[in-house]
């Protein structure tokens, strides 16, 4: 009985921490073209509180935006800066690795993104930011000739080209 409490308490803690991990934006970014209406670039996102254990971090962020289309259609990029990161673009395409540890992210239902890392200890909330590009199924065969090769096209670019080619903010 002791351990169902504990686990209906560990669950309550997580969930409250989930709800409330979101709300710091990033810095605003630089004015740009609005090429693409049916493209969605999200705010840049930093955590408040990671919520997990060790090598298993998450926060997460709850969008309506996130479909059942375009999660089952569409394409999904996110991306991430991290403080500290050596990498030549101030923004790396998830999944990466960078300062130590594995970054990705993860749909666990229509209208919510969490983003996660492997880190040993609990990653800072100050300077990490992360964003979402959502792209709906009838822009991706523009320039493809299949689902898979315009997928396959969008994972190679960097976040600039990406930005370029919908007409995304930086």
């Amino acid at each position: 009985m002791k351990t169902k409490f504990q686990l209906l308490a560990i669950f309550a803690v997580a969930t409250a921490l989930f709800l409330t991990g979101c709300g710091k934006e990033g810095p605003p970014g630089k004015d740009g073209v609005d090429g693409n209406a049916n493209v969605i670039a999200s705010d840049w996102y930093s955590p408040t509180v990671w919520a997990g254990q060790t090598g298993d971090w998450y926060f997460g962020i709850s969008s309506t935006a996130i479909s059942q289309d375009i999660v089952e259609s569409g394409v999904i990029l996110a991306y991430c800066s991290l403080p500290g990161d050596i990498y030549d673009a101030a923004v790396r395409p998830m999944p990466c690795w960078a300062i130590g540890a594995n970054w990705d992210f993860l749909i666990p239902d229509y209208g919510q993104i969490e983003f996660t890392s492997d880190a040993l200890n609990m990653p800072g909330t100050e300077g990490y930011y992360f964003r979402f590009v959502l792209i709906p199924a009838s822009n991706l065969l523009k320039s493809s000739a299949s689902k898979e090769a315009a997928v396959a096209e969008l994972r190679k670019m960097s976040y600039h080209e990406v930005c370029t080619k919908y007409g995304i903010k930086e």
